[in-house]
């Protein structure tokens, strides 16, 4: 029996996030391969109970131990928390563990890394997003606008950051953090090539492809009757009221349709339900709707009634979740060039939207939907979470064996 303790900056019971799905769904499908113990450490930020205390909780099966973190934390606190490092060297040497997967160290700290390497634990680290490249985490400048930066010159990010030679600390620390790990898992060839272009890790990298909750029998039985109820072609965004996520070019470019027999449904993804607060959408052709935030056993639900998600970020991403489940249940997707995103491989090049505020070739292909309604597309080949696990396992055995502890 292999022992795994997950480091996640968030873990059930409090889930919140692409990067906490996939660390719990691949929990739960390692398990269910048999041979493993999953044991998750993550944080919390509770008033009335003491700083970096450590709360054990239990959801399905998995210990989470929480260890509960003050608000108002330092700059370097952010990647570097000695409070959080000593509890998790502490439940190391309780738990005693076969490895460490660092999965989403964001808050968490490198601490994790230097714990599990004091007592000869092996670790593999997962990068999510580009925290360890970029202190504002998605490469997003304060303008709004991306970045842009391949490879990350941290002498290039002078203008962008508050304090550069603390910028310059963090970078060279995380990178040296890299260096200390068996194995560096990327979602997508885009993300690894920009880190280790980038100096992170160079040579430890391999590409693990996240997996998504693939639909369940009954999904195509209640897409079909939803169709059946309202012919309305319907697109869905659920990345929110921001820059970063494309709200600003997707409110132009429905402003400027002349079409209205079509529904859109935004998804409030917010924890209190606050995203769309104060939005109007009188203003906009076709039917608007807020549909609430969804849970993966509700997911089936949101996609039966859409038929065109809209996946307009403004980053590089480095991959992109709601495309896949889209995917695997026939919604058609319009998409920006952004990365990682892209790597499903079903969108043609000259079909990605270029990331920039022109709102014109998205609307060009919210017409051509239109247009085009009816034309279903057929559910397509997507990796799900028991593959994605059986990856995993590859992987641990592979960092197992580098270590020396078969």
């Amino acid at each position: 029996m292999r022992h795994i303790l997950v480091a996640n900056v968030f873990f059930a019971p409090h889930s919140y996030g692409g990067a906490t799905i996939v660390a719990q769904e691949v929990a739960h499908a390692l398990i269910r391969r048999g041979g493993f113990q999953v044991t998750a450490v993550s944080l919390c930020c509770r008033a009335g109970i003491a700083d970096y205390a450590v709360l054990k909780t239990e959801v399905d099966g998995i210990v989470n131990y929480q260890i509960n973190v003050p608000e108002g934390r330092s700059y370097g606190a952010a990647y570097d928390n000695p409070g959080i490092t000593a509890r998790v060297a502490e439940l190391i040497h309780t738990l005693d563990p076969d490895l460490v997967h660092a999965h989403c160290l964001q808050d968490l700290g490198t601490g994790v890394i230097t714990a599990a390497r004091d007592q000869d634990v092996p670790v593999i680290l997962s990068v999510h997003d580009f925290w360890w490249i970029c202190e504002r985490q998605f490469m997003i400048q304060m303008d709004q606008t991306y970045c842009g930066q391949h490879p990350v010159k941290i002498t290039q990010c002078k203008g962008c950051v508050e304090n550069y030679w603390a910028a310059r600390t963090r970078f060279e620390h995380l990178q040296t953090m890299g260096g200390l790990v068996e194995i560096v898992t990327y979602p997508s060839q885009f993300a690894k090539g920009l880190c280790e272009n980038s100096g992170f890790a160079t040579g430890r990298g391999v590409v693990w492809e996240n997996g998504i909750r693939l639909p369940d029998q009954s999904f195509a039985k209640k897409q079909s009757a939803r169709r059946r109820q309202d012919r309305r072609l319907v697109f869905g965004f659920v990345g929110g009221p921001s820059q970063i996520k494309g709200w600003p070019l997707i409110k132009d470019a429905f402003a400027g349709l002349s079409e209205t027999d079509f529904r859109v449904i935004v998804v409030d993804g917010s924890m209190d339900g606050s995203w769309w607060q104060g939005h109007d959408f009188s203003g906009l052709p076709g039917e608007w709707e807020v549909h609430p935030r969804f849970t993966q056993d509700e997911m089936d639900g949101f996609y039966s009634k859409i038929d065109v998600l809209l996946f307009i970020s403004q980053w590089k991403e480095t991959f992109g979740l709601v495309i896949r489940e889209a995917l695997a249940r026939g919604v058609r997707v319009i998409q920006t060039d952004s990365g990682g995103s892209t790597e499903h491989g079903y969108i043609a090049q000259e079909d990605l939207i270029p990331i920039g505020p022109d709102p014109a070739p998205l609307r060009r292909q919210i017409t051509d939907a239109i247009a085009a309604h009816p034309a279903h597309m057929a559910p397509c080949a997507v990796t799900d979470f028991d593959t994605q696990a059986a990856a995993l396992e590859g992987l641990i055995e592979e960092a197992l064996s580098k270590a020396g502890n078969h």
